[in-house]
């Protein structure tokens, strides 16, 4: 027997025939150990067994010249009877330890392959190469699980995944590209559902965000607009926790036309109350867009209502519904109904139970279905109709005749007269009390100058009303305090004519003047006016006729157009 070289001259042998051989091909799994992927472990080259392996070696010899099977190239021939199958873990471990034998385990192995002494060491070295290539690819897969892990729950980094030296290679290659686009859509994917679902609590952060969110809340009610707007800026947590209508609703109250009536009740419920809070601070101070709606050639006195998304305005004889655009700041042009019935110009009319009455300067009263052609009208009074009213059922009617009748809507009683009452002037204004009762409660001022027509009148409560007119007052009543004298006046700078009136049923209130189409904002709580908007110019001065406003627009009805002031997009 020849004695086996050392291991380092085996090494440095093996490193020679590579940089002169065929490259070898990569490892697969377990497979490329030094020993035959039989159940032999280590040692098994003993010497009682010396001439036992030498026959083996010559027989797998024989086989090799032959063709009939390959060794030492990374595939496992036919040791155990299945070619190319790879190799259990536990096999892998006994062929790194076959490995570092020593030099009786290597001659051993060598002999049962058949090979030389040089041989043995490629053997020995391929098989390092290969349990290392088993390694690499084991720790390959790992990093790719990982990398797997990171895309599922969104938090991929910038990790490449490792490349294992087998016989893989090429297939992982494929399925990193694979994972990396996969990568990128779980990436949008994710950043998608973020922008949509609401931001979680932050997992660390001041003891006050620990704090129950009841608790939270009651805290949170102390701070004005400003200091829960920076709250809103330090996370998105806090910003969607700062945006509860609960938090906004003390600060709403308080504001201008926010949809809030003096008693609480919420007459926009759909809308965000801090949506409608920064939209209140355009209208403190004054911060609006001019536009014109509606343009008509010759001069009129329109009156008009809103309901929902429609509006409803007088021209002539005629009531023309329009519907606003999206924006609140546009029409479109074509109506979307016509509703005639008078001869001459409809001087005022009512919303009520899909209803519009009317009230005509040829001193009848017409009423129309919204949602159909059905159109009745009788005579009312011997003079125009300035004003009418309805509610439960009931119309209310005032003229230049110095009366004010009473009308049933039923439609079996349409135009019979209920009650007739007389008056000392003309009825310029009209208005039902809530409280429906249907009797005379009492006569309002005592104080007023003569020819001093109230032109407009509202209730907001069944014991408070407003009421404007030529003597350039509005005046606040409370029935509850007196009758005779109000508790509340506000005067018109320029001493012009107040033609109409609304209110938000909380602070703000608007007003409309005779000279210059002068739209003027109040704040209750002031007597001084807050703002004033000259719609006209010299050569077109005109009245403001009718005006209505919501949180976001105010509308006003001059003789010649049909204005906009756009609080929202100022």
């Amino acid at each position: 027997m020849v004695s086996p070289p050392p291991r380092a001259a085996a090494v440095a042998a093996a490193r020679a025939w590579l940089r002169v051989g065929p490259a070898p091909r990569p490892l697969m799994g377990s497979q490329g150990g030094v020993g035959a992927p039989g159940n032999g472990g280590p040692g098994e080259g003993e010497s009682g067994e010396t001439r036992k392996l030498q026959e083996e070696g010559r027989a797998a010899r024989g086989k090799r010249r032959k063709g009939k099977g390959k060794a030492g190239a990374g595939q496992g021939g036919k040791g155990n009877g299945a070619e190319g199958k790879p190799e259990r873990p536990q096999a892998k471990e006994e062929t790194g330890l076959g490995a570092e034998a020593g030099p009786s385990a290597g001659l051993g192995k060598a002999g049962e392959r058949g090979g030389s002494v040089e041989e043995g060491a490629r053997r020995l070295v391929r098989g390092d190469e290969g349990s290392a290539g088993a390694r690499k690819e084991a720790k390959g897969r790992s990093e790719g699980k990982k990398e797997e892990w990171r895309v599922r729950t969104g938090r991929r980094e910038g990790a490449r995944p490792a490349r294992a030296q087998g016989r893989g290679s090429q297939a992982w290659g494929r399925l990193a590209g694979t994972r990396a686009a996969m990568a990128t859509a779980a990436e949008e994917e994710a950043a998608a559902a973020a922008a949509r679902e609401p931001a979680c609590r932050p997992a660390a952060g001041p003891a006050l965000l620990c704090l129950p969110e009841e608790l939270l809340l009651l805290i949170f009610s102390y701070l004005d607009m400003q200091a829960l707007g920076r709250l809103a800026q330090v996370c998105r947590w806090l910003r969607r926790f700062t945006s509860c209508d609960l938090l906004w609703r003390r600060i709403a109250r308080a504001s201008l036309n926010s949809g809030f009536t003096r008693l609480g009740t919420d007459l926009m419920a759909s809308v965000p109350v801090k949506e409608r809070v920064k939209v209140s601070q355009n209208w403190r101070l004054g911060r609006c867009r001019e536009g014109i709606l509606l343009k008509w050639r010759c001069s009129q006195m329109p009156w008009m209502q809103l309901e929902g998304d429609s509006l409803y305005i007088s021209q002539a004889n005629f009531i023309l519904a329009y519907q606003f655009r999206p924006d609140g700041a546009s029409l479109n042009r074509r109506p979307l109904g016509v509703f005639a019935g008078h001869d001459e110009d409809v001087c005022h009319f009512v919303l009520a139970n899909s209803h519009i009455i009317s009230a005509g300067g040829d001193g009848k009263i017409g009423i129309h279905k919204i949602h159909s052609t059905f159109t009745v009208k009788y005579s009312a009074h011997v003079q125009e109709v300035n004003c009418v009213d309805c509610k439960g059922g009931i119309i209310v009617s005032g003229s230049r005749d110095r009366t004010a009748k009473v009308w049933p809507l039923a439609s079996g009683r349409l135009g019979q007269c209920l009650h007739t009452i007389q008056t000392e002037d003309r009825v310029w204004s009209i208005a039902i009390s809530p409280l429906l009762s249907g009797q005379l409660m009492t006569h309002l001022g005592s104080d007023f100058p003569p020819g001093a027509g109230v032109l407009d009148v509202m209730y907001e409560s069944p014991s408070t009303l407003l009421s404007c007119g030529y003597d350039t007052y509005v005046r606040y009543w409370d029935l509850r305090a007196s009758a005779r004298k109000c508790v509340m006046e506000w005067e018109e700078p320029h001493d012009s004519t107040l033609y109409c009136l609304q209110t938000d049923g909380n602070h703000l209130l608007a007003t409309g003047s005779s000279y210059y189409g002068v739209v003027r904002l109040w704040d209750r709580r002031q007597r001084a006016c807050l703002h004033a908007f000259p719609l006209t110019s010299t050569p077109l001065s005109s009245p403001v006729y009718c005006l209505r406003f919501t949180t976001r627009h105010l509308y006003a009805a001059l003789s010649y157009n049909l204005r906009v002031l756009d609080f929202q997009n100022p």
